[in-house]
């Protein structure tokens, strides 16, 4: 394998946000300039989401309010799904509702029952500027609704109503790194 073909290998672990920031709660502005900054954001991203052990990384979770998100993650048939996303509009969320475990690097260590569909497909693009759409299922599909959210100042927590929400809120009020 070539030097630097592994995402995140040139990029640096950045702390992470925390729920409870403001960054985490507001809507992210759009990408409009696709050059070297964009790309080291790009494996910023990736190198903390691998150093934190997750599936994917939205870059207010890093403290950037700008539309990307990074991902590696499995679908329900364990099929790898590698990449990243500028500037993603979630087009389709559909099929079965699923209620499955999820969890989140901004809220570490808990998890709660959160309904997403178990197909989505997102669109934006490369950090170059290239077009991409991003067809998903099963846990991935999770996985891009999940990020898409961040993007929109939404964090899983939000999505948890009545006796689990109330719990995960119980939860992050005792935990270690809540303010």
């Amino acid at each position: 394998m070539r030097q630097g073909s592994i995402p995140g290998v040139r990029g640096r672990v950045r702390p992470l946000t925390l729920f409870g920031d403001p960054v985490l709660h507001a809507r992210c502005a759009d990408v409009t300039g696709f050059g070297p900054e964009l790309s080291r954001l790009v494996e910023d991203l990736f190198a903390t989401m691998y150093a934190s052990e997750g599936v994917g990384l939205a870059a207010n979770q890093v403290g950037e309010s700008l539309r990307v998100f990074v991902f590696d993650c499995p679908d329900d048939e364990d099929v790898r799904h590698l990449g990243h996303v500028v500037n993603p509009r979630l087009v389709t969320a559909d099929g079965v509702t699923v209620r499955g475990p999820e969890g989140c690097l901004s809220l570490p260590g808990l998890e709660a029952g959160t309904e997403r569909y178990d197909h989505a497909v997102v669109e934006g693009f490369t950090a170059t500027g290239e077009p991409v759409t991003i067809d998903g299922t099963g846990f991935f599909a999770r996985c891009l609704q999940h990020e898409t959210d961040h993007l929109e100042g939404r964090v899983y927590a939000d999505r948890v109503t009545g006796l689990r929400g109330r719990r995960l809120m119980r939860q992050v009020a005792r935990a270690p790194w809540h303010r």
